[in-house]
């Protein structure tokens, strides 16, 4: 008996419900720890969760923050150093139209979805606790058109993803593309799930928790998104059209499933011609998406765009021990060391607290109808004070003073020790980042430089292992983009590489003019690429150091052109407020210098200008002279047929001479037998 819809959905709830269990349980305690880890630098009073702060209840409690200031020192050397995403073609060709619009398309979207936020996010919490996610998905253009099918490609953050993001335990990979399935889980309040939904919640079962010292934690119902990897095999057949002259022939490929959900495809192939030539067993992969709570499946998705599963890890630090991936942040190897310190801290104020002058302790007696004046002796500061005299049991008065003295408290030499061996292992444990702020202004640029390295090399892992978190990002988008950006036409705009926009128009019918082939520009799904990754510095940093090295440049290069080529690249790439509008014209003028590969607008713009400019009648200057050079030219001309009409002329002067010549000598007697 075929399965109904309802007994499909059921089966999928509970073998998502069995998945997520043995995920759960085996990765729980390492989540535990990176949520602990990411409250321990962010949160005020995180410091003392735990058996710690019980002890120290009635005590003072401060917290001498050490590490929340190295976990920043990190992001910022990330957010100077971003990471970048090529496109190259598969076979190493340098000049890629494609694979150029497929960049610019990629930054178009990063800017327009606001991917910063995402990329920010995973990588504060891969440094913070060692685990951070991304998440990509598709979206209308304009949800509010019935008529706007056109979907662009959205790169969003992942909060929490620690207790929210889990893959297939079988993943080993660590931007996890080998998984087979995955959860994303997303909170929401009653209310809201029962806008969306309609009827009561059953939240997910959620057991990454950690809700100490926050003030209120809000009632939330956790939905879950459940991505399953379905891999199946089909043939692919490949149809060949008729050879007209010397035309390679059309070729056509469609799969069995195709054919089969199409059963008069087969049959028009065939009557225009096609036939089958050769076929090939493929492996079709499609992700299937559902959205699931405790209790059931909300919705069936269906397919999503791509081949991936559009959910990537980004790891601090990452390794297998045991069979079990561990992670971890820059935070956990120093919490012990932070503890300690605030403990000490915390005990030294409380001993500071106590009084450090020594006071005089007297009998009643002796203070009685002075108490006013020994108690405001700190406020009026009277130049003496009187005390009562005492006697002895026989009546006798004895020496007035006080009988002792109480004793200021003294620091144990122990915690003095304690405090400045647990500020050199914090300096240690997180990098002893203070050496880059010690730079002296008469340091040499060789010892900058060596510094420079010593603290890149503390921050290279997070880097280079969020490099590969982008990679992945990278090879999803281009997987989605070929299912989704298919509209023939659809104008989209792209972002070049220095922040400047412009459009591209997909799938346009283009003939090629050596061969007079058709073939169909700015196809993405015939994008077959290699995806690779830049770290470099940010834009603003690169456009000042880019300025700086041109200035010094300019007074290098005397030749007239280089200099005015060096002067319009130091204007394209300063910054400032109302400066746009001139670094385009010095862009322009770089176009039409040569100097700069310009883009297709660009290119189109050029053309119009030298067609206009053909078209454009000359000036009256333009006119005059070309009418003197025409003028002079026909004086020319006149000049050299008055030289040949003089030279004919010679010529037919001594023709005639010799003729008259002949004459005379035949009239002589004689002349003939001479």
């Amino acid at each position: 008996m075929a399965q109904t819809k309802e007994m499909r959905l059921a089966n999928a709830h509970e073998r998502a419900m069995r998945r997520f269990d043995s995920i759960q349980s085996a990765v729980r305690g390492e989540r535990m720890q990176a949520l602990q880890d990411r409250r321990f630098y962010s949160i005020a009073s995180a410091q003392w969760e735990g058996p710690l702060g019980m002890q120290f209840e009635n005590k003072p409690r401060f917290e001498m923050n050490k590490i929340h200031l190295a976990v920043i020192r990190i992001i910022n050397e990330y957010r100077n150093n971003r990471i970048d995403v090529d496109f190259t073609a598969k076979d190493g060709s340098e000049d890629d139209k494609l694979a150029d619009m497929c960049d610019g398309l990629y930054r178009a979207d990063e800017q327009d979805s606001g991917a910063q936020e995402a990329f920010d996010n995973a990588f504060e919490e891969a440094v913070g606790g060692g685990y951070g996610g991304i998440r990509l998905r598709c979206d209308y253009e304009d949800e509010y058109d019935e008529d706007d099918m056109r979907q662009r490609i959205c790169i969003e953050p992942i909060f929490d993803a620690d207790s929210c993001l889990f893959f297939d335990l079988d993943a080993k990979r660590q931007d996890k593309a080998d998984a087979k399935h995955a959860f994303l889980l997303t909170g929401m309040t009653y209310e809201a799930y029962e806008d969306e939904y309609g009827h009561s919640p059953a939240s997910w079962p959620k057991s990454v928790y950690q809700t100490e010292f926050d003030w209120r934690t809000p009632d939330i119902v956790y939905v879950c998104e459940y991505y399953e990897i379905e891999e199946k095999r089909d043939t692919l057949r490949i149809f060949q059209g008729l050879t007209i002259s010397n035309d390679p022939p059309e070729e056509r490929r469609h799969t069995d499933s195709e054919l089969k959900d199409d059963p008069e495809l087969l049959e028009e192939l065939k009557a225009i011609g096609f036939t089958e030539v050769r076929s090939k067993k493929i492996k079709v992969c499609k992700v299937r998406k559902y959205i699931m709570d405790g209790a059931q499946v909300l919705e069936d998705c269906g397919y999503i765009a791509g081949k991936c599963i559009p959910l990537v890890p980004n790891y601090g630090k990452r390794w297998f021990v045991d069979g079990v991936e561990r992670f971890m942040g820059h935070v956990r190897l120093a919490v012990d060391a932070q503890r300690l310190k605030n403990m000490l801290v915390s005990s030294l104020a409380e001993i500071s607290t106590q009084s450090a002058v020594e006071k005089p302790i007297f009998t009643p007696e002796q203070v009685l109808g002075h108490q006013e004046m020994w108690s405001n002796d700190s406020v009026k500061r009277w130049p003496y004070l009187l005390v009562n005299p005492i006697t002895d049991a026989s009546g006798q008065q004895m020496p007035t003073g006080p009988i002792a003295y109480t004793k200021a408290p003294s620091i144990p030499p122990a915690l003095a020790a304690l405090l400045q061996i647990t500020e050199q292992d914090l300096q240690d444990l997180l990098g002893n980042q203070q050496a880059g702020e010690q730079l002296q202004p008469n340091m040499s640029g060789k010892a900058v430089e060596l510094v420079q390295n010593r603290l890149d090399m503390q921050v290279f892992i997070y880097m280079s292992n969020f490099a590969k978190c982008v990679k992945r990002v990278g090879e999803i988008w281009l997987s989605m983009a070929k299912d989704a950006y298919v509209e023939e036409g659809r104008k989209m705009k792209t972002v070049q590489a220095d922040g400047s926009t412009g459009s591209v128009e997909l799938m346009q019918p283009r003939l090629d003019r050596e061969t007079g082939a058709a073939y169909t520009e700015n196809d993405l799904g015939e994008a077959k690429f290699d995806v690779n990754v830049e770290v470099g510095p940010s834009s603003t940093s690169k456009r000042q150091s880019t300025v700086r090295a041109i200035t010094g440049l300019l007074t290098l290069s005397p030749d007239p052109d280089t200099q005015q080529v060096l002067t319009s690249m130091a204007i394209m790439n300063m910054e400032g407020e109302g400066i746009s509008d001139v670094r385009d014209y010095f862009r322009k003028k770089l176009v039409r210098m040569g100097a700069i590969k310009p883009t297709e607008e660009e290119q189109q713009e050029l053309q119009a200008e030298q067609e206009a400019a053909a078209n454009q009648p000359p000036d009256a200057q333009s006119q005059y002279l070309m009418a003197a050079a025409q003028k002079q030219a026909a004086d020319a001309q006149n000049a050299q047929a008055n030289v040949e009409l003089t030279n004919a002329k010679v010529g037919q002067t001594k023709a005639d001479t010799i003729k008259t010549l002949s004459e005379v000598h035949a009239t002589i007697p004689g002349g003939i037998a001479q």
